[in-house]
């Protein structure tokens, strides 16, 4: 996913490979998204990672909703 244009994301080199991270955490931005499509939902999500906020967790699940790739035919 292109985490690009996400105010909640941020791409460090070095850290975390450089992988997208939640601003200011070491938390994959993928994971949290992953870890609702396998069916967690967000109460437990925000258990599983006390450092991100309710609505925080709202808004990368939005953002990847509107910028997922579209499967090609």
């Amino acid at each position: 996913m292109d985490w690009n244009g996400c105010e909640l994301v941020e791409m460090i080199p070095g850290k975390v490979s450089g992988r997208p991270i939640v601003r200011g955490t070491r938390i994959l931005a993928d994971t949290i998204v992953e870890d609702h499509d396998l069916g967690s939902p967000i109460e437990e999500i925000r258990e599983n990672y006390p450092a991100l906020s309710i609505d925080s967790i709202r808004q990368l699940l939005s953002f990847a909703d509107t910028h997922r790739e579209q499967p090609t035919r």
